[in-house]
């Protein structure tokens, strides 16, 4: 079992939403991105999603794109991802981790290594959970059985298109939690509608039984907590993905976690 839903059921038993926020590997800093993680755990998140840099990031919008084409012109692919895991491990860092991303680099990395060994890396490195953007239910349950067996997370997205089929094959395959793409588009496209998501989220949860993480569109601590009233968690990228790129390099893991502690409180209130 990974660390994801003992971290959850702790969260729901003490009456508590998730903070989950989201970073770029490899940027605005490849030296810094453990720091960035161990800010962001050390001022409340329960869960950090690593960003996988890829060149083709059809779900992210521009500032998640640019980061990543940051990443990538300082040479961070997957080696660098899981060693980043494995140092936030060995300087103490216990919170989950998931990385997001795409099949590319997944089976890239086991092109080079040897069928198989991304998933025995990424267990050996700490990660905690997967969330191909690209891999559907109906496609990966053999990838879903590798990461169980290895006791890791597949975790999937959902949206306000997605249908009750589609829904059903989530319920059957995912583990850990359930990300609800708040938003039509990419990452931080639109206006939030709260309303919206508290309507649909009763019609996910006749599906999925995991805990329901609510993203896209998430910006300041308002909006999460008017999101948390309804969702089991908060996922929050885009504007802390923007946030760090405009600090001073020395600056940003302590913005990092001004940030993140501000959305922790308005969650706690």
């Amino acid at each position: 079992m990974s660390r994801i839903q003992p971290t959850l059921q702790a969260l729901a038993g003490a009456g508590r939403k998730a903070l989950i926020p989201y970073i770029t590997a490899g940027d605005p800093d490849p030296h810094g991105t453990v720091d960035v993680m161990l800010a962001l755990a050390a001022a409340g998140a329960d869960i950090i999603e690593l960003g996988v840099p890829f060149s083709d990031p059809m779900a992210d919008g521009p500032v998640i794109q640019q980061a990543s084409e940051r990443a990538l012109a300082r040479g961070i692919g997957m080696d660098q991802v899981l060693a980043y895991v494995r140092e936030f491990r060995a300087r103490g860092g216990t919170a989950p981790v998931v990385l997001m991303g795409y099949a590319n680099p997944v089976e890239r990395y086991d092109q080079r290594h040897g069928a198989g060994r991304f998933v025995a890396a990424a267990r050996d490195a700490g990660v905690d959970g997967l969330l191909v953007v690209d891999y559907p239910p109906q496609e990966c349950a053999e990838f879903a059985a590798q990461l169980r067996a290895a006791g890791l997370d597949l975790i999937f997205l959902l949206a306000p298109t997605s249908t009750d089929e589609r829904m059903a094959e989530v319920g059957r395959l995912a583990s850990g939690y359930v990300y609800y793409v708040s938003l039509k588009g990419v990452t931080g496209a639109g206006h939030l509608d709260t309303d919206a998501v508290a309507r649909a989220l009763p019609r996910i949860r006749q599906h999925v039984k995991v805990p329901v993480g609510v993203g896209f569109g998430i910006r300041d601590a308002q909006t999460a907590r008017a999101v948390a009233r309804s969702a089991d968690a908060v996922v929050i990228g885009t504007r802390l993905v923007q946030l760090l790129n405009d600090q001073p390099r020395e600056n940003v893991a302590a913005a990092a976690q001004a940030f993140m502690a501000e959305i922790r409180a308005a969650l706690d209130a």
